[in-house]
């Protein structure tokens, strides 16, 4: 699809139609004094057949705006979420 981004990240609310929420997860580095941080970002994503639930592994990918907030697309479903109180105990810490 040419030079357009793309995320894998984990699904955290799927609650608005046609839309979900991705939480992506990347490290990055302090200018200063060199310590990896993990820093994390929230995207809407449009999923157009409403196949992404709460937990699951996707790839989103950066379209033309959809919305206010929506820059992206889902591309896929990576892999689909085993329990719901796992995703939350991951979330809590």
């Amino acid at each position: 699809m040419g030079n357009r981004k793309e995320f894998t990240g984990i699904v955290t609310s799927d609650k608005m139609q046609k839309t979900i929420v991705v939480k992506i997860m990347h490290l990055s580095k302090h200018a200063k004094y060199g310590k990896v941080a993990k820093r994390y970002n929230k995207f809407k994503a449009h999923d157009e057949k409403q196949t992404a639930k709460v937990g699951d592994t996707v790839t989103i990918v950066e379209t033309r705006p959809l919305s206010k907030d929506k820059r992206f697309m889902l591309k896929k479903v990576l892999k689909k979420a085993e329990a719901m109180h796992v995703v939350l105990k991951e979330e809590a810490v």
